[in-house]
């Protein structure tokens, strides 16, 4: 069963998908890739809790919560709702971000993900529109989009940036 959940559920499985996700892939940065599990539990979970409640941030950053996709014991994928849109997070990478880990792509777990994660989304963002943005070279991340209502309003040289109705 496929089931988006809240960080802090389970640790120590939290600890390890963070650990291993990529630095960078298809947009979605992880500053987290290879922190030890002290820190973890020390530095980052603590501060992704508070900065979900928009504690403790750079005036840069905008309250982020951070949600995991289970399939029953194992995480697959990472989802990241951003609460509202600053200049910059509104002319790139909008109000959601996502991960999939790459043994567990092309199952629909990144189309149920998102699926989930959107009512979640639109009880936290005041926008009209969930804005995602996705590279040109990654369509199955576009399908995705695309099968949960998203279409495509602009682009520029790497991107297609779509919206889903709230």
């Amino acid at each position: 069963m496929l089931e988006i959940k809240k960080c802090n559920t389970d640790i120590e499985k939290e600890w390890a998908f963070v650990r291993d996700m990529p630095v960078d892939e298809n947009g979605l940065t992880n500053s987290l890739h290879g922190i030890s599990r002290q820190d973890f539990i020390e530095k980052a979970l603590p501060d992704m809790l508070k900065h979900e409640r928009g504690e403790d941030m750079p005036d840069w950053m905008v309250p982020e919560t951070f949600l995991y996709l289970w399939e029953d014991n194992t995480i697959v994928g990472q989802f990241r709702i951003r609460h509202y849109l600053n200049d910059a997070l509104r002319a790139g990478a909008g109000h959601i971000g996502y991960f999939i880990a790459k043994e567990s792509r092309g199952r629909g777990y990144g189309t149920e993900g998102l699926r989930q994660t959107l009512p979640i989304a639109r009880g936290i963002i005041p926008e009209d529109e969930i804005y995602l943005r996705v590279n040109k070279d990654n369509p199955a991340s576009l399908k995705v989009m695309q099968n949960n209502g998203g279409r495509i309003v602009g682009e520029d040289d790497g991107h297609y940036f779509v919206r889903i109705p709230k």
